[in-house]
């Protein structure tokens, strides 16, 4: 079964890479509702983790229409971006792909832009 999950290798630290996708989202007027440090959280309770990061973001302009179009799409909005460390030490920006979105909740195609635009952060923020 696909995971849904798309992946893209960053050129940059994490560290780096949620800069850059902070700074991305402020200039196009995205909300960052959320940055969860698992690593950080990870390291607070003793344990270690490689440096994973999960910005949580959206627009109610964009968002409410796929919502009110498909309400289980609440569970997967606002939109998410992974940014993580494999164990060679690069970077990677993950997503839910927006075709995966679609067919799970029903989302009808002309609201297909309005879920798709994870992608587009992830590919500037990691180049």
């Amino acid at each position: 079964m696909e995971s849904g999950i798309k992946s893209q290798r960053s050129q940059h630290s994490v560290g780096e890479t949620v800069q850059r996708l902070q700074g991305l989202l402020e200039a196009k007027g995205v909300t960052l509702f959320a940055l969860v440090d698992h690593s950080g959280e990870a390291a607070r309770v003793g344990m270690q983790m490689r440096p994973t990061k999960l910005l949580i973001f959206g627009n109610p302009v964009g968002g409410t229409p796929v919502m009110l179009a498909a309400p289980t799409s609440a569970i997967d909005l606002p939109l998410k971006i992974l940014v993580w460390e494999d164990p060679e030490g690069k970077a990677w920006l993950s997503w839910n792909s927006p075709d995966y979105l679609q067919r799970r909740h029903g989302v009808p195609e002309e609201l297909m832009k309005n879920i798709g635009v994870a992608e587009g952060f992830a590919a500037r923020a990691g180049e």
